[in-house]
């Protein structure tokens, strides 16, 4: 049985951070040499997810190891991608297997490790670490789970490395967002702060990291800031992708709970059809006693504290109406924003009464070479019942959208 690799990645209307997801995925085959490797999006880029799994197909692939090509599971690796793939597995009759994502993993953390290291190496001063507090900015989601996990690598990275202080942020959706965290930083009395965004690529939440860290430095030009650079096309990055290719070879194979198709209660795909899990789905590692480690924490599956109502939620992709639009689609740069200066703080979320997170953050030119690119904040926690005219399901809504450390903080008062 021919096999191939399929990386699904989130996509971005930032051109740039298309290409360097394009760069890494072009990179994978010479750690992957007996497979062809095909790449797509979920949303806003080309090519799309289908469109990669088209290659393969027509290339002669019978099954297809996919992987999401994201740092941890929320939302998107646990609904979203596994539905276009469910979805193209049932119409094609082709076998699709899914991986995990990268996670907590020793060669992402020295990854890590290497890009804080090089923003040290190129500081002006000489300042102990011991002195110096770290701050790890993550994605932020509506999943604890994921929200946890760049927690745990904040502290792997604190005590690996010999900060003296360390504290978690967040791009969006949860709390403390950058700039709180930041404010908080600068409390404690350390010389020096090094800020690094642990993220897979650039965009418009690295210019918005980069941003609130500079408005955050001006106002305290006592302490020295380091902005690090995000992980990229480390190489191991791409051990850590070949990996999860590789774990997804073999019988003895168990692809993460969390996110395939043997959740509990019931999975619709995008055809609307669903699945009820049969006696013999029964006997799959998930439905053990003990669940298989990335099932332990997922929220569709146990209950988690403040998240005990979506257990068994459906299983379903809300990104058709983006789905390979691009940074050249309609409302994808605004040439004129009143509510922000130097770089997209997110603002217009709340001004349009997006207060939970649906997100779109238009791109704004402010004419000073940072030009950024319609960005959804990508939590879609529909809790406010309304569609926006494309059909839209709804999702539970974020418990803690309203903290005052969290999305509301990017008002400016």
């Amino acid at each position: 049985m021919k096999t191939g690799v399929m990386i699904c990645g989130h996509g971005s209307r930032s051109q740039a951070a298309v290409d360097e997801f394009a760069v890494l995925a072009e990179k994978l085959p010479a750690l992957l040499p007996d497979w062809p490797v095909e790449y797509g999006y979920l949303e806003f880029a080309n090519p799309v997810i289908r469109d990669g799994l088209d290659k393969l197909r027509e290339a002669g692939c019978e099954r297809i190891l996919a992987v999401p090509g994201m740092l941890f599971a929320a939302m998107h690796a646990k609904n979203d991608i596994p539905t276009v793939l469910n979805t193209y597995a049932e119409k094609h009759g082709i076998e699709i297997s899914y991986g995990r994502e990268l996670g907590v993993d020793p060669k992402m953390i020295a990854a890590a490790a290497a890009r804080i290291r090089e923003a040290l190496a190129s500081a002006d001063s000489d300042v102990p670490l011991e002195e110096t507090c770290l701050v790890v900015i993550g994605r932020g989601a509506s999943d604890p789970d994921a929200n946890g996990n760049v927690a745990k690598v904040a502290r792997l990275l604190h005590e690996g490395l010999g900060f003296g202080w360390c504290e978690v942020g967040f791009s969006g959706v949860t709390f403390p967002l950058v700039e709180p965290c930041l404010n908080h930083v600068v409390k404690l009395g350390y010389k020096r702060v090094v800020v690094f965004p642990y993220f897979l690529f650039t965009g418009i939440l690295i210019d918005r990291i980069y941003g609130f860290t500079d408005r955050v430095a001006d106002r305290h030009p006592e302490i020295e800031f380091l902005k690090a650079g995000y992980l990229n096309d480390h190489p191991k990055v791409l051990e850590t992708f070949a990996e999860r290719v590789r774990e997804l070879d073999g019988p003895s194979a168990i692809p993460n709970c969390g996110i395939c198709a043997y959740r509990e209660q019931v999975l619709a795909l995008e055809s609307g059809e669903h699945r009820h899990i049969s006696p013999e789905d029964r006997q799959h590692p998930a439905f053990a006693d003990v669940p298989p480690p990335t099932c332990v924490l997922c929220k569709y599956r146990v209950e988690v504290v403040g998240f005990e109502g979506e257990v068994g939620a459906v299983q379903e992709s809300h990104h058709h109406h983006v789905e390979g639009q691009g940074a050249s689609a309609p409302g994808s740069n605004v040439a004129d924003c009143a509510l922000c200066d130097t770089f997209c703080t997110g603002e217009c979320r709340l001004q349009m009464g997006h207060h939970h997170h649906h997100g779109h953050d238009h791109g704004h030119d402010h004419g000073h070479g940072h030009h950024h690119h319609h960005d959804h904040d990508h939590d879609h926690d529909h809790g406010h019942g309304h569609d926006h005219g494309h059909g839209h399901h709804h999702h539970a809504e974020y418990p803690h959208a309203k903290h005052p450390h969290g999305p509301e903080s990017a008002r400016r008062k």
